[in-house]
């Protein structure tokens, strides 16, 4: 369904003060008052604002709590003192509120499935915004987000006004986003008099982005462009590169997470870092878990600490929630109760220790239970195994859940179908389906054959080749001799 908008302005008059001037809440500027009234309209004819009945009270205050940490994020990124920020938020409730209906419009769809936003998903529908509306309004957002709705925007000289500039012209959010992305990534090709990209734009090339590439970037996040080379790009490059990233690797973690580059190295990232080694990651590995999951350092704490609460509550230590964290960053963009908990619920109907499945194998709990897990269970079902059996089997490979049925687990099972061993093999060793079909398991298994011997399945898949090789020629050899007594 296609949503337009159409917003109305009303302007009020300034109230003139004694000497000529007008009166301003904070600027020294003349400014007029504007109320908007926005609402959709939607292709049906049907026309009124998003309804809020199908999202819960628990996830409206959690979203607000996100809200509340992405402006307190924003202000302070604009130079705001942690006081000035906390007490604009104290006055912005509506402003709250405004963010989080524009949550509800912008990802209209997924609240219609009844699935929670991530902490990623709040941010990048939220920030851009932001973003945007400090362009437009400069020194004057302070007023904007503690008058909302009826923010103030500085008073244009009086000049003549065309046709377009009427308060009856509709305007249409959609069709100015579009054109700002497209001013953005216009910037992002735009040369010196001497023939010379932007300097921002030549330091990503030295990195390795070609300009289609920062383009593609620019187009999702159109405030990329607009990023200072020395004041945000260079220091947190140099950061990640400071911290055991590979030059190679940071265009794919600039490409994963732009918005790293508007984030204050001094305010949120290193803080955010200690916050996260608190919890046990591994401070050696920081490369390595940014390379991974880039995301993690723009999240806010309160994000983290419910993945952290819930990996407490199935029973890890605080050193294995470290290992989990530093293994599957990921792990903390997903929803505790739409993601984690009833993946946690599913594997224990399983009779699966989920606290030791978290530890060996985190990426299964991004699974969905519908589309990945379910269809996986009744396949091993069908096949004659018992549902103890399975979980035996996850219990023992973590990693079982996470291939793909068709292109994995199906062909893999047909071709164990001839070799010969009893079903009871696999639920000893599920790590079968691990190993690669044509590379591994059929040329081994051919071998064996030729061999005239039989290895336990662990045997055949898991030895070295040399080990491989070593426990055949024992088998053979054992085997000759009864031979030679028969005969």
């Amino acid at each position: 369904m296609t949503m337009r908008y159409f917003c109305a302005v009303r302007s009020a008059p300034l109230v003139p003060l004694p000497g000529g001037s007008f009166s301003s809440s904070r600027a020294r500027v003349a400014f007029s008052r504007k109320i908007f009234f926005c609402h959709a309209k939607f292709d049906s004819g049907i026309e009124g604002t998003v309804s809020l009945k199908m999202v819960s009270p628990t996830l409206l205050a959690a979203e607000k709590e996100e809200a509340k940490a992405v402006l307190t994020l924003f202000l302070k990124k604009q130079g705001l003192s942690n006081v000035v920020a906390a007490r604009t938020i104290n006055k912005s409730d509506s402003f709250i509120e405004h963010l989080i209906s524009r949550l509800h419009v912008v990802h209209k769809s997924r609240y219609l499935v009844g699935r929670e936003l991530t902490t990623l998903e709040i941010r990048e529908a939220l920030i851009p915004y932001l973003e945007t509306l400090h362009e437009e309004n400069g020194d004057l957002i302070i007023d904007v987000v503690e008058s909302f709705p009826n923010p103030p925007v500085k008073e244009k000289p009086v000049s003549s006004v065309s046709p377009s500039d009427t308060p009856d012209t509709p305007v249409t959010p959609v069709t100015s986003a579009n054109s700002k992305k497209l001013k953005a990534i216009s910037r992002v090709s735009e040369i010196d008099i001497d023939g010379n990209l932007r300097p921002n734009i030549l330091y990503l090339q030295e990195l390795g982005l070609d300009l289609d590439q920062i383009k593609g970037i620019t187009r999702r996040f159109p405030s990329f462009a607009y990023y200072s080379l020395e004041g945000k790009i260079k220091p947190v490059v140099e950061f990640l590169l400071d911290l055991g990233v590979s030059k190679s690797d940071i265009p794919n973690i600039l490409h994963k997470r732009p918005q790293l580059c508007g984030i204050s190295l001094h305010e949120n990232i290193r803080p955010t870092m200690k916050f996260l080694e608190g919890l046990g990651v591994d401070k050696t590995q920081w490369a390595k878990v940014i390379y991974r999951f880039p995301a993690l350092l723009t999240y806010s704490r309160q994000k983290m600490q419910t993945a952290v609460d819930f990996l407490y509550d199935i029973g890890l230590s605080k050193e294995n929630i470290g290992k989990v964290l530093t293994r599957w960053p990921n792990i903390t963009s997903y929803s505790v109760e739409d993601k984690l908990q009833p993946t946690a619920k599913y594997f224990r109907s399983l009779g699966v220790d989920v606290s030791v499945l978290i530890l060996r194998a985190p990426q299964t709990f991004g699974l969905s239970i519908e589309a990945n897990l379910k269809p996986i269970t009744e396949f091993f079902l069908e096949n004659g195994y018992t549902k103890d059996e399975v979980g035996t089997m996850i219990s023992r490979y973590g990693a079982l859940y996470t291939f793909s049925l068709n292109e994995n687990l199906i062909p893999k099972w047909k071709f164990y179908l001839t070799m010969e061993y009893p079903k009871s093999e696999l639920v000893k060793f599920p790590q079968y389906f691990g190993y690669s079909l044509e590379e591994r398991i059929k040329p081994r298994y051919a071998l064996m054959k030729e061999c005239g011997v039989t290895l336990l399945l662990n045997q055949l898949l898991s030895l070295s080749r040399s080990n491989f090789e070593k426990a055949l020629e024992a088998k053979v050899k054992k085997l000759v001799p009864d031979e030679d007594q028969s005969s």
